[in-house]
C-alpha cells in the first residue's frame, strides 16, 4: 500500500492510492496517519479495503509529511562508503546517531528554508525507515518485525553549523524544514529488499545525487537493532538512514551550496518524488 497525507498544513486527511495513482480519502476509516493505523493491526485492517471504493480525492492538494508528527526523527551519518569517501572521513565502526529537530518535519513538497546566517546549504537524499510496533533492544533478527514501511527523506543540512560552529551536527540538521518526508508510506510488503532501491537527486535539473542503498555500511535491519539499543523506537518513528555520494559538501574541486531560488527534486525507486523550492528566511 502507498499510504499519505494530504491538505493544509495541521489539517492533512488520510489517504490512499489506489493502482492508477489517484488519491483516495480514507477519512471516514482512519483519523489520521498515525501510530495506530500504522501498526500490524491496522494495516492489515487498510489492506482489506477495495481503493476503488473509496472515495476520489478530485483536484491539486498540498501533500504533508506521509505520517503524523513522529517521537523520534532519527538520523543516520555517513552510512554510504561511497559518500564517506567523497567526504574524506573513515568508515564508521558503528551507526552515527543524531536527532534531527521536530521543527524539521514537513512536507515532501513545502518549500525548503535557508535560515539567516547559513553559509553552506547541502542536500541529502535518504531512504527512511517508518517504526510499525516499539521496539527496544531489539535482535537484529527480529528487527524487521518493527518495520511498518519506507519512505523519501531529505536530510538538509547546513554545513557550516554543523561541523564549523562547535558541539554536535544538530544545529546544522535540525533547522525549519530540514526534513522533507514523503510523499507515501510504502509498505515494506512493496519493498521486498530495501538494500537494493536507486535513489537521486537533481537541482534545477542537474544530477547532484545517483546512487543506491547497495552502498549502506549498516543495512535497515542493523540499523533499526542498533539505535532500539540507545533510544526506545515508537509507532511513527522515522530513522534516517543516510545519503550516497554527490553531496554540495563532497563536490570537486569546489563545494556547492544551495541557493535560495533554486529547486530540488529527488526520489527513490518505488518510493515517490519530492520537489522543493529553496528560499532564504
Amino acid at each position: 500500500m502507498k499510504l499519505l497525507r494530504y491538505g493544509e498544513s495541521g489539517a492533512e486527511k488520510p489517504g490512499m492510492l489506489d493502482k492508477d495513482g489517484g488519491l483516495r480519502d480514507l477519512s471516514d476509516i482512519i483519523d489520521d496517519i498515525n501510530p495506530a493505523a500504522i501498526s500490524p493491526a491496522g494495516l492489515a485492517k487498510l489492506a482489506e479495503i477495495d481503493p476503488a471504493t473509496l472515495p476520489i480525492v478530485h483536484g491539486e492538494h498540498r501533500i504533508g509529511p506521509c505520517v503524523t508528527r513522529p517521537l523520534n526523527f532519527v538520523c543516520i551519518g555517513l552510512n554510504y562508503a561511497d559518500h564517506a569517501a567523497e567526504t574524506g572521513a573513515q568508515i564508521p565502526k558503528e551507526p552515527i546517531i543524531f536527532l534531527k529537530s521536530l521543527g524539521a518535519f514537513c512536507g515532501p513538497n513545502d518549500d525548503v528554508v535557508i535560515p539567516k546566517g547559513s553559509t553552506k546549504p547541502d542536500w541529502e537524499v535518504e531512504l527512511g525507515v517508518v517504526i510499525g510496533t516499539l521496539a527496544k533492544y531489539v535482535p537484529e533478527a527480529q528487527a524487521m518485525d518493527h518495520v511498518a514501511g519506507y519512505c523519501v527523506v531529505n536530510d538538509v543540512s547546513e554545513r557550516n553549523f554543523q561541523t564549523e560552529r562547535g558541539g554536535t551536527w544538530d544545529k546544522g540538521k535540525g533547522c525549519d524544514t530540514f526534513g522533507p518526508t514523503g510523499p507515501w508510506l510504502v509498505t515494506k510488503d512493496e519493498v521486498p529488499d530495501p538494500q537494493n532501491l536507486a535513489m537521486w537527486l537533481d537541482i534545477d535539473g542537474q544530477r547532484m545525487q545517483d546512487g543506491s542503498t547497495k552502498t549502506m555500511i549498516f543495512n535497515v535491519r542493523q540499523l533499526v537493532s542498533y539505535v532500539s539499543h540507545f533510544i526506545t523506537l515508537h509507532p511513527g518513528d522515522i530513522i534516517s538512514t543516510g545519503t550516497p555520494p554527490g553531496v554540495g559538501m563532497g563536490k570537486k574541486p569546489n563545494p556547492i551550496w544551495l541557493k535560495a531560488g533554486q529547486t530540488m527534486k529527488l526520489g527513490i525507486a518505488g518510493l515517490g518524488e519530492q520537489t522543493q523550492k529553496v528560499r532564504a528566511d
